[in-house]
């Protein structure tokens, strides 16, 4: 089995399988942050598609071709989570990647054989577009699960929502990974900014 496979397999057994608190996140997303969060869901359900599916050159091609953005991506989690949480923020981001591909993979079980039909066109969509602001609308567009799904912070008062998309708690979350952006190869997961399909990193 290519270290790929391999590797996201053991992944996500070990999603399904462990658990870990979910974190007390905060009441609203910054307008700057949100992208990044959008983004970072799209990444984790491709990841998911790409093991289920035998998609991993697909896979590949779209950490490669958006490596920046991705990289842009976890940052703008990363500084979410430093700016509400403090000194626990690693922890926090460990949390919300490991719940982010639970989510995902729990999606692509309850579709069962329907899952790689159904999500068929999502690589050739995601391979068309190359920007920040495409590749967040392209998640809002087709409603990748998210984990982290607050209103967005206005600049005074109450925050506003974001629209009907309703969070939705993670399975199952399982022992989070280190935190460092991914190097991604053609025949080994990309690491953590740009992750493969590697939850925790990914």
């Amino acid at each position: 089995m290519p270290p790929f496979r391999s590797t996201c397999r053991t992944i996500i057994a070990g999603l399904v399988a462990a658990s870990i608190a979910t974190p007390a996140f905060a009441s609203c997303i910054q307008p700057s942050e949100k992208p990044g969060f959008e983004i970072r869901a799209l990444q984790s359900q491709l990841m998911v598609v790409a093991l289920t599916c035998s998609r991993e050159d697909d896979f590949n091609r779209f950490v490669l071709q958006n490596r920046g953005v991705l990289v842009g991506a976890y940052n703008d989690v990363q500084r979410h989570f430093r700016r509400v949480s403090g000194g626990a923020w690693q922890r926090q981001i460990d949390a919300y990647i490991t719940n982010a591909a639970n989510s995902h993979s729990q999606v692509g079980i309850s579709q069962g054989s329907l899952f790689c039909s159904n999500q068929a066109q999502l690589f050739p969509a995601a391979l068309a577009v190359n920007t920040r602001e495409q590749l967040a609308q392209l998640s809002q567009q087709r409603q990748i699960v998210q984990v982290y799904d607050l209103p967005i912070c206005p600049a005074g008062g109450a925050p506003r929502a974001t629209g009907p998309r309703a969070t939705q708690p993670a399975a199952r979350p399982a022992q989070p990974q280190a935190n460092r952006p991914p190097q991604p190869q053609a025949n080994r997961p990309a690491a953590q900014g740009t992750s493969t399909a590697s939850a925790p990193r990914s």
